[in-house]
């Protein structure tokens, strides 16, 4: 029996990108791998995002554009592109970034030799392992990522997902800023990882970028370390308890010291009292957190 069906789901949704939109199609379009789709999703622009999505849907028919009937947000809108795939593998190219044509090809490439892994990163933090495509297990993509501060910063569109294990944990939560790593964490718990090379895609930097909103945001650091906390804890951490104590008082550490040079340096006493509290920090804990992070 003959599956019809495209191997990929490449997802682009897109708010008030119309200075970008056009770009970020073209380079899946010359993508050297061509059993995919191309799913676009527009969350209520209020530019001409959709008529130039539109335009490469009526040539092209492996392009679907969907409109959203109220706005959903970052996150949310990245589950509905999600809804709509048929593919195996999940590609997220956000619409103002662009894909390299060997990026693509590349990504399936790293995905298929290692079947079982339930997604791929792009990421060169893994190299003292050996050459890319690289499987990590969960016990060292934790290691990597809460004792090296590797591995997980890279957004969506610089991964892969297997749509199955996507589905299966419910896809995105929604959290603002957040929902990427929050995504990397809950699959790399039980799921392996593929860590694939650097230079896969263009990840273009605007004034009109969520990271640049994200870095004006004071509550953020502290949301981050509430849920990194809660996954260091959780009952299927792949950690043992030696590195579950040591990631905790890692992070602790470091957070802390956020809050002192950023805040109580500067004289930002008020806020710097509400992040603590936020974060369920004693004044006490300031004095112990300017010891030296250790490592397992």
């Amino acid at each position: 029996m003959i599956n019809n069906e495209p191997l990929v789901s490449v997802l682009m949704t897109a708010y008030n990108r119309e200075k970008y939109i056009a770009e970020a199609i073209k380079s899946v379009l010359d993508s050297t791998y061509t059993n995919f789709e191309l799913i676009i999703v527009d969350d209520c622009s209020a530019d001409n995002t959709v008529a130039i999505a539109r335009e490469f849907e009526s040539v092209e028919n492996r392009i679907k554009v969907y409109l959203n009937e109220c706005n959903l947000g970052d996150y949310p809108n990245r589950n509905r592109a999600a809804s709509y795939a048929k593919g195996k593998y999940l590609k997220y190219l956000d619409s103002d970034d662009t894909i390299y044509p060997w990026g693509l090809q590349a990504m399936v490439y790293c995905m298929q030799k290692f079947p079982m892994a339930g997604f791929g990163l792009m990421c060169s933090g893994m190299l003292h392992l050996g050459s890319h495509p690289l499987l990590i297990q969960p016990n060292e993509a934790y290691s990597a990522f809460f004792f090296q501060n590797s591995l997980f910063s890279m957004g969506p569109s610089g991964s892969i997902i297997r749509r199955d294990i996507f589905e299966l944990l419910g896809g995105f939560s929604g959290d603002p800023y957040l929902g990427d790593t929050e995504m990397w964490l809950k699959i790399a718990q039980k799921e392996t990882l593929v860590s694939m090379p650097l230079d896969l895609i263009w990840w273009r930097q605007h004034e009109g970028q969520q990271m640049k909103e994200e870095m004006k945001n004071n509550t953020v650091p502290i949301n981050r370390y509430i849920i990194y906390r809660k996954f260091i804890l959780s009952d299927i951490s792949p950690f043992s308890e030696s590195q579950r104590l040591a990631a905790i008082k890692n992070l602790e550490n470091v957070r802390l010291r956020d809050i002192i040079f950023k805040y109580f340096l500067h004289f930002k006493i008020k806020l710097a009292i509400s992040l603590l509290r936020q974060a369920g920090f004693s004044s006490f804990d300031l004095w112990k957190a300017l010891r030296r992070n250790k490592y397992p």
